[in-house]
């Protein structure tokens, strides 16, 4: 019995999710992709596309790029939030992995109890992404001084014409692409 109870642990602590926000000019979330991903083989298991009322009415640079078609929820911030907890914690998921984290993190303050992980601190250092051509603007510490955002960093690890549609399910999945490429352990974000 007890042999069953720690595979089944193993299983459920074996996932962690990615995390993308979409805001509006007034800062607001109006949507929030998030995939949940196998920690060993960086592959998705699940994922979720959630548009935030009323924010989603309000003005927005990608605007155009919110699905009310293929959202999972649309509904007021609490109720996604709640639905969103519910779905990392049927995964177990513990830790929460974003491209440039801070500003995910910053505008989802109901998820502070998780731990976040930064990707683009690992995809924008020659020191952990092989990729970064030889003759890049690096600071000493080997930190891109520039051009490492999700469009230019995908370009240069996988898709040489890659596009970032800036819709929050999407980008959550080319973030979740980008450490794939990266192929490093999440351990050691």
């Amino acid at each position: 019995m007890q042999k069953k109870i720690i595979e089944r642990t193993r299983l459920i602590m074996a996932h962690f999710a990615v995390i993308d926000t979409e805001t509006t000019y007034s800062n607001e979330v109006m949507s929030i992709g998030v995939v949940i991903a196998d920690d060993s083989s960086f592959t998705r298991v699940d994922g979720k596309y959630y548009i935030v009322e009323p924010a989603c009415y309000k003005p927005a640079m990608y605007a155009d790029e919110l699905d009310y078609v293929d959202a999972d929820f649309t509904n007021d911030r609490n109720k996604v939030i709640r639905d969103l907890k519910d779905l990392l914690d049927r995964y177990g998921v513990t830790s929460i992995f974003a491209y440039n984290a801070s500003f995910d993190r910053s505008h989802l303050p109901e998820l502070h109890q998780y731990d976040w992980f930064d990707i683009m601190r690992i995809a924008a250092n020659r020191n952990y992404n092989s990729a970064i051509p030889v003759g890049a603007d690096c600071y000493s510490n080997g930190k891109l001084k520039r051009g490492y955002g999700v469009e230019p960093m995908l370009r240069m690890l996988d898709v040489a014409d890659y596009t970032e549609t800036h819709n929050a399910y999407n980008d959550a999945l080319d973030e979740l692409k980008i450490m794939r490429c990266l192929g490093i352990s999440v351990n050691r974000y």
